[in-house]
């Protein structure tokens, strides 16, 4: 059975070398036959609100059975963060991975739609929750990502250099964490079964 990887884009158009496309070409490419990366196209991505990307994303992860590691890039991974702090899922999820995500309140990302509640502590069931963020973000200030890191002292961070906000050429970091955790939950899994 393929390793299981969902990929929640950013906002903004998206297509042919728009929003995340390319990185999901890359995560294809780089991770190989042996991994399935979904990349549901969510809602009015020109005009996202929580809500509908809420009911997309549960939809998803109620229709994956085995375990699977969570990418979200930009404001995909800010609507991972929230739903995973607010919501309770049964999937198996192996870890979270983020790249370039908005911390919502924060000078001039002021909307309250995508911010994170005051209680965070669901987000401790998520075994590994990983962030990176390049310093030549263009988007997404980098500062953002200490945004992150303050108010989630949990989460390991990955201070990147030369890859944007959109990571049209890749992303080896993310693909060597991928890899890591899905050998460490597997291998955690198989030393908990009798």
């Amino acid at each position: 059975m393929k390793k299981q990887v969902l990929f929640i884009h950013s906002a903004g158009p998206q297509g042919s070398h728009a929003g995340s496309d390319d990185l999901v070409a890359y995560l294809n490419d780089a991770l190989g036959a042996k991994y399935r990366v979904l990349h549901p196209k969510m809602p009015e991505p020109e005009n996202p609100s929580y809500a509908a990307w809420k009911l997309q994303l549960q939809s998803q992860l109620a229709s994956i059975t085995s375990d699977v590691i969570l990418v979200g890039h930009s404001l995909g991974g800010s609507v991972l963060l929230k739903f995973l702090s607010e919501e309770k899922t049964e999937t198996p999820i192996a870890g979270l991975c983020i790249l370039g995500a908005p911390y919502w309140g924060n000078k001039g990302w002021k909307s309250t739609d995508f911010a994170l509640p005051k209680d965070r502590s669901i987000l401790l069931q998520i075994p590994n929750i990983i962030l990176f963020h390049s310093r030549d973000d263009d988007v997404v200030p980098f500062d953002h990502l200490h945004e992150y890191a303050k108010n989630l002292p949990f989460v390991t961070v990955h201070e990147l250099d030369h890859y944007g906000h959109l990571f049209v050429n890749g992303c080896p970091d993310l693909i060597h964490e991928i890899r890591r955790l899905f050998k460490k939950h597997v291998g955690k899994k198989s030393l908990q079964t009798p």
